[in-house]
């Protein structure tokens, strides 16, 4: 007799983890996994004494489902999804769900959506944020797919999400098809560059202001009472404490070499096939790109000179000047992140709701941040917002600290330690602010070598003209188009 209500293949600690998260807010789960052994494992280990099910194969799970069934795959992203999918939909019955809880690209999502669906199933890919942890006691959930799959199986990602402090959980349905996928790829390109610029507020205090390790816990501890409230400076300041069995700082032991395993450069091109300029998300990837050269970089520092300045001033200043310049960047950084969301509703014809991301993602994943409450507002005012920072709270923050921004930057190039986070936020609002900007003489060289063409200031927009710029070069020019 089916008794589970839900399904769940991929027994990972993540898959773990949500199953042990559901049965305790009284939902009955059923496991599977590809290794038997895992099942036998988990249910007599952490599982035990539960209302978990353990299943030896697809039928066997299949069969202990309440119908519409719902079967939430964690597994590895990419074959292995389309792998799984095929075994399972032939078990299924017409209105069973299928949900891909792994980090999938979102194209990935709407091929896989319209192939279930054509199989008469109803699919979901739904980005799962907030680690082990958050799996365990809530994490934020971004569910995407067939719109008919989302009230049966509201219930249950709603009751296990975290909640916001307002209460409402941090789960709320994205759109059609890949549009979960999407939205979560986007949360972790912000979160690449959260990381990075606070690295590099890490690297000035260490490298620029001589601090010890204590002192930056003090520093990142205090920030986090104040606007820069958020998980990630909380565990950095964690982390700045933490000592090895023989008293040494572990965080001084690790190699400076960075992992990734591909959503923010996901992010960062898909921003490229949008036309969306996310510089700072681009840096984050490109530091951890560079981090990885790491031999190479051992063997520049002995060739290649720079700056052997100190910092001449007071240590207070610049650390107050680093928390409003930190503080300014992570504003840049959501605002292209949100630029980039807004591209891609208009391309795939998303009804995202900003507000809504904004406010799912206030607790429980990794990017969770008082900050994230005033972007809610921001929407909550203004739907149709086409940038953050023509928000009047934005707008306030950003003028109030770029005067510091600017100094850190300065104060940066001066020492030598490099910014490209921090340093390309202020760039894109200098970009951004500016009502002309050089592309002029850009379309003039484009004219001058390939006959692309220009628009004129003293032209209606749309008009394309060319210049015979050497007297001859003839009058023929390229067709207008952009990628």
């Amino acid at each position: 007799m089916a008794q589970a209500d839900i399904g769940l293949i991929g027994l990972a600690v993540m898959g773990e983890n949500l199953i042990l998260n559901m049965e305790s807010k009284g939902f009955t789960v059923a496991c599977f996994n590809r290794t038997v052994s895992k099942v036998d494992d988990f249910v007599n280990g952490r599982a035990k004494g539960k209302n978990i099910i353990g299943c030896h194969s697809v039928e066997e799970l299949v069969a202990s489902l309440k119908k519409p069934r719902k079967i939430m795959m964690m597994v590895k992203a990419g074959q292995a999804v389309d792998e799984l999918i095929d075994h399972v939909l032939p078990h299924l019955e017409n209105g069973d769900i299928l949900i891909d809880g792994g980090n999938s690209n979102y194209q990935d999502t709407i091929r896989r959506c319209s192939y279930v669906e054509s199989k008469g199933k109803l699919y979901i890919g739904t980005g799962v944020s907030g680690g082990e942890e958050g799996a365990l006691l809530g994490p934020a959930i971004m569910p995407g797919g067939s719109p008919a799959a989302w009230e049966p199986i509201k219930p249950i990602f709603q009751k296990i999400a975290a909640k916001a402090p307002d209460g409402s959980p941090c789960c709320e349905w994205m759109g059609e098809n890949g549009a979960g996928h999407f939205v979560k790829m986007v949360h972790n390109g912000i979160e690449y560059g959260d990381i990075q610029m606070i690295c590099e507020t890490y690297e000035l205090m260490k490298e620029g202001l001589g601090m010890t390790n204590e002192e930056m816990h003090d520093t990142f501890a205090e920030w986090d009472k104040e606007e820069l409230d958020s998980y990630l400076i909380e565990i950095t300041a964690d982390i700045l404490k933490v000592k090895d069995e023989e008293g040494n700082y572990v965080v001084d032991l690790i190699l400076d070499t960075a992992g990734q395993k591909g959503t923010g450069k996901w992010t960062v091109v898909e921003a490229l096939d949008e036309g969306q300029p996310l510089t700072l998300i681009a840096e984050a990837v490109f530091a951890r790109c560079l981090s990885a050269l790491k031999d190479e970089r051992v063997d520049a520092s002995k060739e290649l000179q720079g700056p052997k300045a100190a910092f001449r001033g007071k240590r207070q200043n610049l650390l107050t000047d680093l928390r409003f310049a930190l503080y300014a960047s992570k504003i840049i950084s959501y605002a292209q992140g949100f630029m980039l969301m807004q591209a891609a509703a208009k391309e795939h014809k998303w009804n995202l709701k900003y507000g809504d991301i904004a406010s799912i993602w206030r607790a429980g994943c990794i990017i969770r941040s008082v900050f994230l409450g005033k972007i809610k507002e921001a929407f909550e005012r203004r739907p149709d917002l086409p940038n953050l920072l023509l928000d009047p709270f934005f707008k306030g923050a950003v003028t109030k600290a770029h005067g510091a921004w600017r100094r850190v930057v300065t104060t940066a190039i001066k020492l030598g330690i490099p910014v490209p986070c921090v340093g390309s936020a202020l760039s894109f609002y200098d970009g951004y602010r500016h009502e002309r900007l050089p592309a002029n003489l850009l379309q003039a060289q484009r004219d001058y070598f390939g006959a692309h063409t220009y628009e004129r200031v003293d032209k209606p927009r749309g008009q394309f003209f060319h210049t015979n710029w050497t007297g001859h070069g003839g009058t023929t020019s390229a067709s207008t188009y952009t990628v």
